[in-house]
């Protein structure tokens, strides 16, 4: 076999292997299989500058809080940082939750959660404080097998997902970085 050859291959099965990953990605991420757990783990994305939550924020809450009005969670924590637009997530997000009407006791709020890892981090660290064995991560469809991948990677097993049905044309995007963030994360 000549070189072009072995390269035209591996290519192909490069891109095959891309392509079952991004299908897996978008099936394991809109699958919710009903689970309920101790702790909903939410996850931020962008406050606007007015202080208003993203539409995609806003959706990902709405998620976390009918998790909870179904009674599967009883806790919710909610991760995020200091946005650029001047507003820690964790705490927009808990205002948001509580004028929903739950309780403010059984909203956690972690303003640390820069990133996905640092969210998966500062979860790990309160574990034995918050008494907890089992999650549903909350975020996007395609943000979901990552960051599973890494609670179970902390050891902490019994980790779910569910997500909003709520699709932007940045998806395309997104699903193209979680690619190769998985594989970064997962190799390091």
């Amino acid at each position: 076999m000549n070189i072009k050859k072995i390269l035209k291959i591996t290519i192909a099965l490069l891109f095959i292997g891309f392509c079952i990953h991004i299908v897996y990605t978008i099936i394991d991420g809109r699958k919710d299989e009903g689970k309920s757990a101790d702790m909903a783990v939410v996850l931020g994305t962008t406050v606007n500058t007015d202080g208003t939550l993203s539409e995609r924020l806003e959706k990902r809450l709405e998620c976390g809080l009918k998790l909870y009005q179904d009674k599967r969670v009883k806790k919710i924590i909610v991760s995020g940082g200091f946005g650029k637009e001047g507003f820690f997530e964790g705490d927009k997000m808990k205002e948001y939750l509580v004028g929903k009407g739950v309780p403010d006791s059984l909203v956690i709020v972690d303003n640390k959660g820069n990133n996905t890892t640092a969210t998966v981090a500062n979860v790990i660290r309160l574990k034995d404080s918050l008494h907890y064995d089992s999650l549903i991560v909350v975020s996007q469809y395609f943000h979901l097998t990552r960051t599973k991948m890494l609670f179970k990677k902390e050891g902490l097993e019994n980790v779910s997902s569910a997500s909003p049905r709520y699709f932007e044309y940045r998806d395309f995007y997104s699903l193209l970085r979680e690619f190769f963030a998985y594989y970064y994360d997962r190799l390091f």
